[in-house]
């Protein structure tokens, strides 16, 4: 049973039926197939910065300073979404491909360690360039199909990013291998052009910047700040952002944990991380293609209280070192993004004003992600003082507190925004 404010006859209709209504949605086609060629450059390229410059210096820390490159621009990620919220989002997905191909190009240059800032350089650029374009898809995606569509539409772009989460870093590295940086930088660039010529063949939106008058004009910071505020004052989205971050916590600290679980635990080779990580992968692609039934049988709400309840109950199967209990303990954490992830977003789209969810999005993002980041490091330091295993085990307990509680106050949503519909547009026939 879900919470007030569902679409309940949404929740009714035949998944199979969603999918290709969705499908028949020749926006949607559009877009869907232009993030997945951008999805794949950026699968590629994240891993490829960090192999080159390990390549150029052979050392693990500049390699390892690529990703904190990468990372950085969420300290501005606040002024991103006002951008996002001011400037029409197709426009936004259009040029931001397109500059990042440009932004790309310097990477033809690099040949020796004396070069490693441009890497750097590009990485940071890459990096905000990946915010915005995440904050501007959250925003673009309610622009081209129904409020009953959202979680078919998100679970596809989260099965896809899950996919490619699987098989990327493996077509990177051998990418890398063949091509070499330079001219695997040049076909990244090719992707992320292609992505943003398609993005010209979308129809105009619907979204128009709303600018206040003069004698309501708030203060620059204030509008920054509405998006985090909004999420403050919403009651199911202020929920969700705490537990959220709350998990994302629990995952950030569970993956400092992996080394010495296959290590003292299951007493093998660190290699043998990349076929749990691999299981993860197959998890992300399960729980993407079910996360829309997931939404649409339990609400956004309850959807993120699965997704929480998986990464406890992986947690918790983690305990005991065991091969026959890693790769399904894998599978479920795996499962558990994907789902949680779409109940989010839906749930962001459908109780945000359409002006503002840029900035809701980029604040969220923020809310989550800071955390994690920070659970990294703390990871690191108490798998040194503390049993891997009771590790485990607190986070599971933690996590599976913090799904049941977000379970039991799912109906905590109020009656979604109200919002246009999508532009009509002549869905396929079957």
């Amino acid at each position: 049973m879900g919470y007030p404010g569902r679409d309940t006859d949404a929740g009714k209709r035949h998944g199979g039926a969603d999918v290709r209504r969705l499908l028949g949605r020749r926006d949607f086609r559009t877009i869907f197939i232009a993030l997945t060629v951008s999805m794949l450059a950026e699968s590629v390229l994240v891993l490829a910065l960090g192999v080159w410059v390990k390549d150029l210096t052979g050392s693990d820390g500049l390699a390892g300073a690529t990703f904190l490159a990468l990372s950085a621009p969420m300290l501005v990620a606040p002024l991103a979404g006002w951008v996002v919220d001011r400037i029409p989002r197709r426009a936004i997905f259009v040029a931001l491909n397109v500059v990042t191909a440009g932004l790309l190009l310097p990477l033809l240059t690099v040949r020796h360690a004396a070069d490693l800032w441009i890497v750097y350089t590009v990485a940071v650029g890459y990096g905000l360039s990946y915010i915005v374009l995440g904050a501007t898809v959250s925003a673009l995606v309610p622009e081209l199909v129904p409020a009953d569509l959202l979680p078919d539409a998100n679970s596809a772009l989260q099965t896809v990013k899950q996919a490619l989460r699987l098989l990327g870093p493996l077509i990177g590295a051998g990418l890398f291998s063949l091509l070499g940086g330079a001219k695997l930088a040049l076909a990244c660039a090719v992707c992320f052009l292609v992505a943003g010529v398609m993005g010209t063949l979308l129809r105009s939106g619907r979204q128009a910047v709303r600018m206040p008058t003069t004698s309501d004009r708030p203060t620059w910071s204030s509008e920054v700040s509405a998006g985090l505020r909004h999420l403050v004052r919403e009651p199911a989205l202020r929920t969700v952002a705490v537990c959220s971050a709350l998990s994302m916590i629990g995952l950030g600290v569970g993956e400092s944990l992996y080394f010495a679980y296959v290590d003292q635990g299951l007493g093998r080779d660190a290699a043998f991380l990349g076929i749990l990580v691999s299981a993860q992968g197959v998890g992300g692609v399960a729980g993407g293609v079910a996360s829309a039934l997931v939404v649409r049988r339990l609400g956004e709400v309850g959807a993120v209280a699965v997704g929480i309840g998986l990464f406890a109950l992986g947690s918790l199967a983690l305990v005991q070192p065991a091969l026959w209990l890693a790769l399904p303990a894998s599978v479920l954490i795996g499962m558990g993004l994907p789902v949680s992830m779409v109940g989010t977003n839906t749930l962001l789209q459908r109780r945000t004003p359409a002006h503002l969810l840029g900035r809701a999005a980029t604040a969220l993002d923020a809310l989550v992600s800071g955390p994690q980041a920070l659970a990294i490091g703390l990871g690191a330091v108490l798998v040194g003082v503390v049993d891997y295993r009771l590790l485990f085990g607190a986070i599971g307990v933690a996590m599976a507190f913090v799904g049941g509680t977000l379970w039991f106050a799912r109906r905590v949503a109020q009656p979604a925004v109200s919002t246009e519909p999508a532009p009509a547009q002549a869905d396929f026939p079957g």
